[in-house]
């Protein structure tokens, strides 16, 4: 049995490895969605909404910051984006410490890319 006063701490996991975490299950945090992406039609409002939390395509060109913080895809022939913000707890103003649960609040947003 490993005494707890000696065990190394866990290591705080990275801003990518949150991001990921709630962008892959909607849970910690607001998901916001744009007109756009509610007018399209319902199995493509699906698709979306599935490709966002799937999404795994980060490229030093879309995700410099190693983040996973931001992605852009076709559906159906239209452009969306994601984007991931981070707020403080009360949510006026920014996180001063996105790598801290207790300190962020996470948003994620869809939408359309001619909605940007």
């Amino acid at each position: 049995m490993t005494n707890p006063q000696t065990a190394p701490p866990r290591p705080r996991p990275t801003i990518a490895e949150l991001n990921d975490a709630f962008r892959s299950s909607f849970l910690f945090g607001e998901v916001l969605v744009t007109q756009g992406i509610i007018a399209l039609p319902d199995d493509d409002r699906r698709a979306v909404i599935a490709k966002v939390q799937r999404f795994d395509a980060f490229t030093p060109d879309n995700d410099p910051y190693g983040e996973h913080d931001f992605g852009s895809f076709d559906q159906a022939g239209v452009k969306v984006f994601w984007k991931i913000d981070y707020y403080n707890p009360s949510m006026t103003g920014g996180s001063e410490d996105p790598a801290d649960v207790k300190k962020t609040r996470r948003v994620l947003t869809i939408m359309l890319a001619r909605e940007y």
